[in-house]
C-alpha cells in the first residue's frame, strides 16, 4: 500500500470520525425535537398538503451549523439571525413609550405597533419569497402550505387553521390561532396583561407570507390575545376591502367589543400618497381657477381697448392704455401659474419679462427696454409678491416712457434699463432711464399721478422701500427694496 494511498485512507477516517461527532452532538443537544404530532392543525381538506409541506420543510431546518467564531447561523446554506424575543414584542413597545411618550400612551403604542407590523409584514414577504423560489414551489396553495412550517420551526409561534377560503382574489379569508406566540409569551412570562392585542409581528408576518403566495394584499388583526387575558391568540387574515367585513360577522357570533384598528402595510406610505394625491387635485383645480381669472382679465382689457376707439381726445385714449395695461399685467400672472406645475410661484425672470414685451408691444420700438436678472439667485417668486413688483414694473418703466423722453427731448437712443439683484434676503429693483431727469425738488409723494399714487401704495403693501435718484440731463434712477 503506497504512501499516498494511507494518507487518502486516514484522511477519510478524520471525516467520518468528525460526522459521527457531529451527528452526536445534534442528537445529544435535541436541537430539532421530533414532534409528536404535526406542527400546524389544519382543515381535513388541506391535511395532506400541510403533511407534505411539513416533511420538506423541517428537512430544511435539520441543516443547520453554528459557526460563532464567524458569527454564522446557516440553515440549508442560508444565513440566520437569533434575536432575543421580548426585545421584538414588551421590550420594544416599553421603549417606544417612553420615546414618544410627549404624544400620550395610545399614540405611542400606535407609533410602535405601526412599525412591528411593517417591518414583518415585509419580514414575511422576503421569507417567502426566498423560501418559494429555494424549494421551488410554485403553486399559490403549496406557497401558502410552508408559512405555517416555517413559522412554527422559526420560533414565531406555532398554528392552527380554523376556517380558510384560500382564494387569489378579494375574497381570500385565513382565520387561524397561534399557540405559543413569542410576543403574548413575552407578557404573560413579565406576569403583564395588555389592554389591547400584542401579537404584532405575527400578524404582519404571516399576512405578508400570505400576501407574497397569492400575488394579492392582505392583512392581517388579532381578534383575541392571551397577552391581554384571552385563552387563545386568534387572527383573521383577509383583503383589506373586506376584512372590516369578516370582523362583523366575528363581532356578532363571539360577542366581540373591541373597536379593532386594521392595520395597513405601511400605512404612512398610503396616507403620504392620499395626500399627494389631494393636493394633486388641488394643484389642478387651482390652476383651472388661474386659467378662467386671466380669461377673464384678458376678456376686459379687450373691452377697454373696444371702449378706448370711441373717445374723442388722446389723453383719455392714454389712460385707457395705462389702465390696459395694468389689467394685463394682472392677467399675464395668473397666465405664468397655469402654465407651471407650481401653482404658488411665479419664474421672476419669465414673468417680468412678459411685463417688458407688452409694454413694447404697446408703445412700439420706439424706446429699448432691456432687463438683468443674473444677480437673482432664486429665479421662483411668490404669488403675491409677484403680482405687486409686476404692477410696480409696470407703472415704473411707464413712468419712464412718459415723462422722461418728451418730445422735445433731443436724445436720439431713449432707453430703460430693469436691473433686478438678490442682496441680504432683498429683491432690488431698479428701474433707470436716460432721459431728462427729474425737475428739481421733486418729491414722490407730492405728485398728484395715479402711476406714482399705485407705485406708493404697493411699495407700502409689501413692506419695501423707495428710492430715487436723478440729475437733469443725466436720466433716473429709482429703486424698490423688498424682501425675498
Amino acid at each position: 500500500m503506497s504512501a499516498i494511498l494511507k494518507e487518502e485512507i486516514s484522511d477519510l477516517k478524520q471525516k467520518i470520525k468528525e460526522l459521527e461527532n457531529e451527528n452526536a452532538w445534534l442528537k445529544e443537544s435535541h436541537l430539532f425535537k421530533d414532534s409528536e404530532k404535526s406542527v400546524v392543525d389544519t382543515p381535513p381538506a388541506f391535511k395532506p398538503i400541510f403533511d407534505e409541506a411539513e416533511k420538506l420543510v423541517s428537512g430544511y431546518f435539520k441543516k443547520v451549523q453554528f459557526d460563532p467564531g464567524k458569527a454564522s447561523i446557516l440553515i440549508d446554506n442560508e444565513r440566520y439571525v437569533l434575536m432575543r424575543a421580548s426585545s421584538l414584542s414588551i421590550d420594544f413597545l416599553e421603549e417606544i413609550k417612553r420615546l414618544y411618550s410627549h404624544k400620550g400612551n395610545d399614540e405611542a403604542i400606535r407609533i410602535g405597533q405601526n412599525f412591528l407590523f411593517d417591518i414583518s409584514h415585509v419580514l414575511g414577504i422576503e421569507d417567502a419569497k426566498a423560501f418559494h423560489k429555494k424549494m421551488d414551489l410554485t403553486s399559490p396553495l403549496e406557497k401558502l402550505s410552508a408559512g405555517p412550517i416555517h413559522f412554527a420551526y422559526s420560533g414565531w409561534a406555532s398554528v392552527e387553521i380554523i376556517d380558510s377560503n384560500p382564494t387569489s382574489d378579494e375574497n381570500f379569508f385565513l382565520k387561524y390561532r397561534h399557540p405559543h406566540s413569542f410576543e403574548a409569551e413575552s407578557w404573560i412570562k413579565r406576569n403583564k396583561v395588555s389592554d389591547r392585542p400584542v401579537c404584532i409581528m405575527n400578524a404582519g408576518y404571516s399576512s405578508g407570507w400570505c400576501e407574497e403566495s397569492f400575488g394579492i394584499p392582505l392583512t392581517s388583526i388579532e381578534i383575541t390575545c392571551r397577552g391581554k387575558g384571552d385563552d387563545n391568540c386568534t387572527f383573521i387574515t383577509a383583503h383589506p376591502n373586506k376584512i372590516e367585513t369578516y370582523l362583523e360577522k366575528e363581532s356578532v357570533h363571539t360577542n366581540l367589543n373591541d373597536n379593532f384598528e386594521i392595520p395597513l402595510f405601511f400605512e404612512r406610505k398610503i396616507v403620504e400618497q392620499k395626500i399627494l394625491k389631494s393636493l394633486e387635485e388641488k394643484s389642478i383645480l387651482l390652476k383651472e381657477v388661474h386659467h378662467r381669472v386671466k380669461n377673464n382679465l384678458q376678456l376686459i382689457s379687450s373691452l377697454l381697448n373696444l371702449q378706448s376707439h370711441y373717445l374723442p381726445d388722446r389723453a383719455s385714449v392714454e389712460m385707457f392704455r395705462e389702465t390696459r395695461n395694468r389689467i394685463k399685467a394682472i392677467a399675464l400672472v395668473h397666465e405664468k401659474l397655469h402654465q407651471t406645475s407650481n401653482v404658488e410661484f411665479v419664474n421672476l425672470n419669465k414673468y417680468f419679462s412678459s411685463i417688458i414685451d407688452l409694454i413694447t408691444e404697446s408703445i412700439g420700438a420706439s424706446i429699448k427696454i432691456s432687463l438683468d436678472v443674473s444677480g437673482v439667485k432664486n429665479s421662483k417668486i411668490s404669488l403675491d409678491l409677484a403680482l405687486s413688483c409686476g404692477l410696480i414694473l409696470n407703472e415704473l418703466i411707464s413712468n419712464s416712457i412718459k415723462y422722461a423722453f418728451p418730445e422735445s427731448s433731443s436724445q436720439t437712443s431713449p432707453k430703460v434699463d430693469v436691473t433686478i439683484t438678490e442682496v441680504n434676503g432683498q429683491y432690488h429693483i431698479q428701474v433707470s432711464d436716460n432721459g431728462i431727469g427729474l425737475p428739481e425738488g421733486f418729491e414722490i409723494e407730492d405728485q398728484n399721478s395715479l402711476g406714482f399714487e399705485i407705485i406708493l401704495a404697493l411699495v407700502d403693501q409689501i413692506s419695501g422701500t423707495i428710492t430715487i435718484r436723478s440729475e437733469q440731463s443725466k436720466g433716473t434712477v429709482i429703486t424698490i427694496k423688498v424682501a425675498c
